[in-house]
């Protein structure tokens, strides 16, 4: 029996909203690790390479166990559905590990706090992959509607941007030390602000699981879940790949999100860096307790809530996803060639002018990206008789978590390279900080004009995905 046809063309508002729900919990976890990662380095000493280790090796085994997660989902028989369950054990998960994981002292050396984060790192992205590839099906399912699906992932993204306003406070908090401030050092203000994140954030995380109700899948003719047939079904989960993956819509749409993603969040680590010690020669007091770093982050986010996602889905509606798609990232660019000029010693507040362009990259992607998947998986369905949201799903953000695992990694090669010294004052490495700027402007706009080129020919147009989903029906029709 098929499932392809799992929603009507239009979705309560209601159902939109608790799905976005999920996607404020799925940014805020990244958006805060990403903040305190900087209390690694610090404040806690943890030299380069410790911080490409423990970006690299915890994202690698996350993007491996995504796959599995993605087949254990598609298989579900129950009467809840496919995915509420998951979400809803991943969520408890994901909380409390990123709790315990930031609960680190600096009197207990560097070696210690390195293993002991590392091993929580490992439990917390096991809980997201059990929290996130299900969750990404569901919103992947709620529509077969070519616009419908655009609206629901813009009003999640609206409400997943939220975390990136949010987040970057935390700097401030974390560094306005002092007997007048909120905490006494800056290591001591995250494991408080994670207790606090932690628990807030796996609440929210179930909200889907909760109010996004699922169809009974009791009488499906999926594999058996035993522990013999998961462990049996890594050549099915290959398989998988390689029918999705000879998808060439998909297999683009995979390359673009990589090297845009992935190059961002390469350099989106020297933030901190690049605005205390180039406009503030180091001095984080003089930096205003990571006030300007904050502004940053906060203002983007912003930018992006209240600019990039209305004007992405108006595009979308007027000129097709594709050509969304490029209009929105060459607009980026734009925006990254400013901050090359307009981060000036001096005059912190010229940046400003730089960030509703530069929002435009990172915040187009993922509203037209998941968006454009749930077309390709209609493809799929018509190719193979299969609805496999969660095996897509599963590779899309595969790719993404592989090129993440690659980019926390190459950030510390790039610190490396470059000479940077955290304590050391900036007019006396300023080569350092050049370099850092480079890459900072550089390394995302080459990554926007390969994946430009990539979706130049990318083809399943609003036209072509009527016509597979009228497909779709006639064969279900005919069964």
């Amino acid at each position: 029996m098929s499932t392809s046809k799992t929603a009507a063309h239009k979705v309560p508002f209601g159902q939109k909203v608790a799905f976005g729900f999920g996607m404020l919990a799925n940014q805020m976890f990244p958006a805060a690790l990403g903040i305190f990662m900087v209390v690694l380095v610090q404040n806690l000493g943890f030299p380069g390479w410790m911080w490409g280790v423990i970006y690299f090796f915890p994202r690698i085994f996350d993007a491996f166990t995504d796959p599995i997660m993605g087949f254990i989902s598609d298989n579900t028989k129950s009467k809840w559905g496919r995915r509420r369950q998951y979400v809803f054990i991943g969520a408890i998960i994901m909380g409390i590990s990123f709790v315990i994981m930031w609960q680190l002292y600096k009197e207990s050396g560097v070696n210690y706090n390195f293993l002991y984060f590392m091993f929580w790192s490992f439990m917390f992205y096991l809980g997201l992959t059990i929290f996130s590839v299900p969750y990404v099906a569901m919103g992947y399912e709620m529509s077969d509607d070519f616009h419908e699906r655009t609206n629901i992932m813009a009003i999640a993204q609206w409400i997943g941007q939220w975390a990136w306003v949010i987040a970057p406070w935390f700097w401030v908090i974390m560094y306005d030390n002092g007997p007048d401030g909120w905490f006494p050092t800056a290591e001591s203000a995250t494991r408080t602000l994670a207790v606090w994140t932690g628990l807030i954030l796996m609440l929210i995380a179930i909200i889907p699981a909760i109010f996004i109700k699922g169809k009974s899948t009791l009488n499906e003719k999926y594999s058996e879940l035993t522990l013999k047939n998961i462990g049996g079904s890594f050549n099915e989960i290959i398989e998988g790949f390689r029918e999705a993956l000879k998808i060439v819509p998909f297999r683009k749409l995979c390359i673009a999100t990589f090297f845009i993603f992935n190059a961002f969040n390469t350099v989106a680590t020297f933030t901190f860096f690049v605005i205390v010690y180039h406009l503030f020669n180091g001095d984080a007091a003089a930096a205003n307790a990571g006030f300007w770093p904050t502004l940053f982050g906060c203002l983007g986010a912003l930018s992006t809530t209240f600019i990039v996602i209305p004007t992405v889905t108006w595009l979308s509606r007027k000129l097709g996803k594709k050509k969304a798609f490029l209009w929105s990232q060459g607009i980026s660019i734009i925006g990254y060639v400013m901050l090359w000029f307009l981060i000036i010693p001096g005059k912190p507040y010229m940046f400003i002018f730089a960030l509703p362009f530069f929002a435009f990259g990172i915040g187009s992607l993922f509203t037209l990206m998941m968006s454009m998947t749930s077309d390709v998986i209609d493809l799929d369905e018509l190719n193979t008789g299969k609805r496999r949201e969660g095996i897509f799903g599963a590779i899309y953000w595969w790719m993404v978590k592989f090129g993440f695992a690659i980019a926390g990694g190459l950030s510390g090669v790039i610190i490396s390279i470059v000479g940077f010294k955290e304590g050391v004052p900036g007019v006396d490495q300023e080569g350092a900080i050049t370099g850092l700027r480079a890459f900072f402007s550089g390394l995302p706009i080459a990554g926007t004009l390969i994946a430009m080129y990539v979706m130049s020919d990318y083809d399943v147009t609003e036209e072509r995905a009527l016509e597979i989903r009228a497909a779709i029906d006639q064969k279900n029709a005919a069964k």
